[in-house]
């Protein structure tokens, strides 16, 4: 009986704090409210939030790393700052914000890429300079591989490139095994990510304060809902696959590429990574901010916009030599 009766207070116990969870899920929703649009492409509702208006370049798009959202680009300010000059889209990618992320499909980088490329063909954009941070930068390396010709230029920022041994791998991916995953998730993982967001937030902005603004304004209730840490989860799972799939195909890259990352980042180790990656690809450009951290564009907003800008204006030139070439020819 004292058996039977552990069982059923621990299954009480979680669907008490499944409960919980999902009330304040739904709590922090509408608190934070979506700020942009929604597109669905091939049955997923993606949300994305947009700037600016075309001037005959190419747009810009950017794409969030883990854990993040769209959000993230707004309150570091380079949303609104390139939409003075650019056209401009920030995705949420699949599962994170107000984007679904159906389990009928394991998103791999290569995956999310197609998906996101055929969510600009439906907004009617051919072709785009893309700018991603973090586990983004996958994501526009893979968009690159698939079709190079929609793609203008790459900035890739604070991203990883090489497969490497990672301690946050199995740590962090528990949420995202099915069915334990589930339990873990609606029920004790956001607990315990509550507990260690404010120390991975410093991790992430270190050697560096956390950024003000993002103290005071990221919307971290949406970032800690269930959805969201299997999201998150499943993403760390597959970080290595996703760079080890790309890792011999970095010399195939031919646009314009821009590669930037905070000097003494403390999550993507700079030689390994953006230098390498810079060693691999012909023609890139490597671009290291002195102090900064992996938050780069949070850190140093003014030479993020400046190399996104500096991409579209090579894309720009590129595009004229070659129309000036086909008509000599």
């Amino acid at each position: 009986m004292k058996a039977a009766n552990w069982i059923v207070g621990a299954a009480v116990a979680l669907g008490g704090a499944a409960l919980a969870n999902h009330l304040i899920a739904q709590r922090n929703e509408a608190r934070h409210p979506p700020r942009g649009r929604f597109l669905t492409v091939d049955g997923v509702r993606l949300h994305f939030m947009e700037r600016g208006a075309s001037h005959g370049g190419p747009t810009v798009v950017l794409l969030h790393g883990n854990g993040a959202m769209a959000e993230d680009f707004a309150l570091s300010g380079i949303l609104d700052e390139l939409g003075q000059t650019h056209h401009v889209i920030a995705f949420d990618r699949p599962g994170f914000g107000y984007s679904d992320r159906p389990r009928a499909h394991i998103w791999t980088a290569a995956n999310q890429a197609r998906l996101l490329r055929r969510a600009l063909r439906r907004m009617g954009i051919q072709r785009s300079v893309l700018a991603g941070h973090s586990w983004g930068t996958l994501v526009a390396l893979e968009m690159a591989l698939q079709r190079p010709d929609q793609v203008a230029a790459l900035v890739l920022m604070s991203g990883y490139f090489t497969p490497t041994l990672r301690m946050d791998v199995p740590a962090f991916s528990g949420p995202a095994i099915p069915v334990l995953g589930d339990v873990l998730r609606y029920t004790i993982s956001p607990l315990i990510a509550w507990a260690i967001t404010p120390l991975l937030f410093r991790k992430i902005f270190a050697p560096g304060p956390v950024a003000p603004r993002f103290a005071a304004h990221f919307p971290t209730g949406l970032a800690l809902r269930p959805s969201q840490l299997r999201a998150s989860a499943a993403d760390t799972a597959l970080m290595v696959p996703a760079a080890l799939a790309t890792r011999h195909r970095h010399g195939e890259v031919r646009m314009p590429v821009l590669i930037l990352a905070g000097a003494e980042d403390r999550i993507a180790d700079v030689g390994r990574q953006s230098a390498r990656l810079h060693h691999d690809i012909p023609g890139s450009e490597l671009r290291l901010v002195p102090g900064a951290g992996h938050m780069i564009h949070h850190a140093a907003p003014a030479a993020v916009v400046q190399a996104i800008r500096d991409a579209a204006d090579r894309a720009a030139d590129r595009a004229r030599d070659c129309a000036a070439e086909s008509a000599a020819a």
